[in-house]
C-alpha cells in the first residue's frame, strides 16, 4: 500500500499535474463503455477519478468489479476537468484524477439504504441499527466536524479568559435537579447508589469557594426524562462559573463567546449587542421564554372584546381571570379553508387550548363562524388592536393566561414555519432576563425555586420574599438563538441568610 497523499475532499486546482494517492469510499460509479467514472469519498468530501484504458488498461479493469461503498486505494495524475464537465457545486469540482492503480481495500455488501442522498428516506431504527453507515452521510458527518470546531473555539475563547477546564466526579451524590436521576447501584456500599450528575452545579461551587475564580467544563450530564427533540437522556453542555462577578459581567461573557464561535464556524461576524428582553415581555409577545425573532406573527391581547362584546367564549375567559389573545396571518384568508382551520384547532388542543376561534378580514367586514358577534364597533375594536386588513385571517384563543400563551405560542411558531416566514440563514440571538424567582408548588402548598434554590433574586426584590413572593424576580438570564435555548445562568447566593429564605 502507498501512503495517502491528501483527503478526497481537499484535492484541488493546486494538484495539477501532481501524481496523488487517495483511499476511501466508492461513492458513485458509472460506466459509459470504455471509461468509467468513479467519485471517491472521505471525511471532507469526494473527487471524481477517471478511469481510461489509454491511460492503465489494468486499473480500468479493476474499476469495473468495484461497486457503491468499497474501500478502495486510488493513485493517479490530477488533470483539469473539460469545461463541460466542470461541476461548481463541489470543491474539487475544477479538476479530476486520472487513475494509474487502484487496489480494493475491503469490498462491501449492498447497503440497506443510499449513503450518497442526504433525504433518507428509511425508518429510524433502520438507520440505528447501521448507524455506521448513516455517518457516512455528508449531512451527519459535517455536524460532527461542525461540534468539533464549535468546542475548539469555545475552548481557545475561555483559555485566552483564564478560565481553568476541570474535570468533575461522574460519580456523585442526588441533589435536587429539573428531572430525575440516573442511580448506579455500589458495589462496595451494598444497598447504596450513586447518582449520575445532571450537572457540575455543586462542584463548581465548590470550586469557586476554593479560589479557582473561573472554571469551565465541557461535560456529559444526564436526565432521566422523556425524549423531545432538544431533550436527551445524555447530552453536553459547557459548564462555567465565575468568582465575584455581576450578571452583566457573564451577559458580556457570553455574548463575546457566542460572536467568536460564529466567526470561527459560520465566518459570521456580528457587531452588534443582542438584543435583551424580560421574561414578562418575551411571554407577553411571543408566548413562549425563548421566542424566535426571525418573524412577526406577535400574539395581541385583545381582550377588551371580551368586555364589550356578547360572545361567552370571550366573555367567560375574561371574567374568570384569563385573556383572550389573537394572531394575524397576513393575507392567510384566502389560504386556509375551514379543513385547514380544523386542523390548527387540533393543533391547539394539545396545549390545552378548547378551541380556536376565527375570522377572516374581508372587504365589508368579517368573515366566520364567529362574524356575527362583531358589531361593528367590534369590527373597529378589532382593527385597531390588531392592525388586520383586508385578506388577513384572525386566529383566537380565550382560556387562562398559560394555556393562551403555550397554545397560541406553539402555534405562531408552526404558521411561520409553514409559510416561510422564517429565514433560516439568519442568526437571531436574544437575551431573556429578569426570570421569576419563584413559583408555587400546588401540592408543597408552598413556594418553591422556579429554577434552583442557588439563584440570588435581584437585590430591589429580597424584600418581596417575606410580602409578596410571586413577584420577586431572579438575578438570571437565558440565551436564546431562533427559538432555541442555547443556555443560561443566574447568579448564585452567597449569604447565607438570604440563603435559608429562598429555600
Amino acid at each position: 500500500m502507498n501512503k495517502r497523499t491528501t483527503y478526497c475532499g481537499l484535492v484541488t486546482e493546486a494538484y495539477l499535474g501532481q501524481e496523488i494517492t487517495l483511499k476511501g469510499w466508492v461513492h458513485n460509479r458509472r460506466d459509459l463503455g470504455g471509461l468509467i467514472f468513479v467519485d471517491v469519498r472521505d471525511r471532507e468530501g469526494y473527487v471524481q477519478v477517471v478511469f481510461n484504458p489509454d491511460f492503465s488498461e489494468e486499473a480500468l479493469k479493476v474499476a469495473e468489479r468495484i461497486r457503491s461503498e468499497y474501500v478502495v486505494e486510488i493513485t493517479g495524475t490530477v488533470t483539469k476537468r473539460d469545461p463541460e464537465t466542470i461541476n461548481p457545486k463541489i470543491k474539487t469540482g475544477q479538476i479530476e484524477v486520472q487513475a494509474k492503480s487502484i487496489e480494493i481495500i475491503n469490498q462491501s455488501e449492498t447497503p440497506p439504504f443510499s449513503i450518497n442522498e442526504d433525504n433518507v428516506n428509511v425508518d429510524e431504527n433502520i438507520r440505528l441499527k447501521y448507524r455506521y453507515l448513516d455517518l457516512r452521510r455528508e449531512k451527519l458527518a459535517q455536524t460532527f466536524k461542525m461540534r468539533h470546531q464549535i468546542t475548539k473555539s469555545i475552548r481557545t475563547f475561555l483559555d485566552d479568559q483564564d478560565f481553568y477546564d476541570v474535570e468533575t466526579p461522574v460519580l456523585t451524590k442526588s441533589t435536587p435537579e429539573g428531572a430525575r436521576d440516573y442511580l448506579v447501584p455500589s458495589r462496595v456500599h451494598e444497598g447504596e447508589f450513586y447518582a449520575l450528575p445532571q450537572s457540575p452545579q455543586l462542584f463548581k461551587q465548590l470550586l469557586m469557594i476554593s479560589g479557582f475564580d473561573k472554571y469551565y467544563q465541557i461535560v456529559k450530564c444526564f436526565r432521566d426524562e422523556d425524549l423531545r427533540a432538544d431533550r436527551q437522556p445524555e447530552f453536553t453542555q459547557i459548564d462555567i462559573e465565575m468568582s465575584f462577578v455581576e450578571q452583566e459581567d457573564v451577559i458580556q461573557l457570553g455574548e463575546a463567546m457566542a460572536k467568536k464561535v460564529v466567526s470561527d464556524v459560520k465566518q459570521v461576524t456580528l457587531t452588534d449587542a443582542f438584543p435583551r428582553m424580560t421574561y414578562a415581555e418575551a411571554m407577553e409577545r411571543y408566548g413562549t421564554d425563548k421566542p424566535d425573532t426571525r418573524f412577526g406573527m406577535e400574539l395581541i391581547d385583545v381582550s377588551e372584546l371580551g368586555q364589550i362584546m356578547d360572545f361567552k367564549v370571550f366573555k367567560g375567559a375574561v371574567e374568570s381571570g384569563g385573556q383572550v389573545k389573537a394572531i394575524v396571518v397576513e393575507n392567510g384568508a384566502k389560504d386556509y379553508t375551514r379543513k385547514d382551520i380544523d386542523g390548527l384547532t387540533e393543533f391547539v388542543n394539545i396545549y390545552g387550548a378548547k378551541g380556536l376561534a376565527w375570522v377572516k378580514v374581508v372587504e365589508d367586514g368579517l368573515n366566520g363562524p364567529i362574524a356575527r358577534f362583531f358589531e361593528a364597533e367590534h369590527v373597529e375594536k378589532l382593527q385597531s388592536l390588531t392592525n388586520a386588513k383586508d385578506g388577513d385571517l384572525v386566529l383566537f384563543v380565550a382560556d387562562t393566561k398559560e394555556v393562551v400563551a403555550q397554545s397560541l405560542g406553539a402555534l405562531r411558531n408552526k404558521l411561520g414555519k409553514e409559510r416561510g416566514l422564517i429565514d433560516p440563514e439568519q442568526l437571531n440571538f436574544l437575551w431573556v432576563t429578569d426570570w421569576p424567582l419563584l413559583e408555587y408548588d400546588e401540592e408543597a402548598r408552598r413556594y418553591v425555586a422556579a429554577h434552583h434554590p442557588f439563584t440570588s433574586p435581584k437585590v430591589e426584590d429580597i424584600e418581596l420574599l417575606e410580602t409578596a413572593p410571586e413577584k420577586a424576580q431572579a438575578q438570571a438570564y437565558d440565551l436564546v438563538l431562533n427559538g432555541y435555548e442555547l443556555g443560561g445562568g443566574s447568579i448564585r447566593i452567597h449569604n447565607g441568610e438570604l440563603q435559608q429564605k429562598n429555600v
